[in-house]
């Protein structure tokens, strides 16, 4: 890589990993399509799942008594479905069409974060958690981000703001541990510039981490939601405009 692409790498990941500290998620939303800009797809989502499983285990770690179990057994057989046809179509796949779902769903995701109104929590029903986790494991498996079916299904069980962000990491954990075997057997992490690439990026990652800890205190739920939103409506847009020239 140039100079300029690994300013441009590590200014990205440096954002991102500072909101997944802040949040305990949307590390993968950001840098993604993102650093998809830049660099192919196919070599973005394993950099990032093992960016991803590293931050994962460090937060979850910090935060562990707060995890909730119960949702975590909930969702992970339908993960591991998902993730297998999420791997499956990004080896098959044409890189623009990718990219433009890959948009999509960004730009849905960041609308509704910046334009849902507050209202008092309400638990959805628990069924919910099958779509949200399949939807959420094949987007994991397509883009290394699965982060918004998961985030909108368990803010509507979870109220509590740190058990949702203990309970997203360890199950973020758990899902990357389901996509590197899924990836390392569709020979998608047998690069050894993947593992270089994530242990140079590592210092960055755990710095960002640490700043955006000591953030979360001070921010409410909306103020987050808000800022993420913001951040994933230009992502979108930049990708759409890469996808389609």
């Amino acid at each position: 890589m140039s100079s300029i692409d690994l300013l441009y790498a590590a200014t990205v990941l440096v954002l991102a990993y500072f909101v997944r500290g802040i949040s305990g998620f949307g590390s993968g939303l950001i840098a993604v399509p993102l650093l998809a800009l830049r660099f192919p797809l196919t070599e973005v989502v394993p950099f990032m799942l093992v960016a991803d499983f590293a931050a994962s285990a460090l937060i979850g770690g910090i935060t562990f008594k707060r995890v909730d179990w119960v949702e975590i057994r909930r969702l992970l057989p339908a993960t591991l479905v998902g993730v297998a046809l999420g791997t499956t179509l990004l080896v098959s796949m044409p890189a623009s069409t990718l990219l433009t779902i890959l948009a999509g769903f960004v730009l849905i995701f960041s609308l509704r974060a910046l334009f849902t109104r507050d209202r008092p929590f309400q638990p959805v029903a628990s069924g919910w958690a099958y779509p949200a986790a399949l939807g959420g494991g094949a987007v994991s498996g397509l883009f290394g981000t699965g982060g918004p079916p998961y985030v909108i299904y368990l803010s509507h069980r979870i109220e509590d703001k740190a058990s949702l962000r203990a309970t997203l990491s360890v199950l973020f954990f758990l899902e990357g541990l389901i996509r590197i075997v899924t990836f390392l057997t569709a020979g998608l992490m047998r690069e050894s510039s993947v593992w270089m690439h994530s242990l140079m990026a590592a210092p960055l990652i755990v710095a960002a981490l640490y700043a955006g800890s000591h953030i979360h205190a001070r921010l409410s739920n909306r103020q987050m939601s808000r800022l993420i939103g913001a951040l994933l409506l230009v992502s979108g847009i930049s990708l759409l405009f890469k996808a389609w020239h």
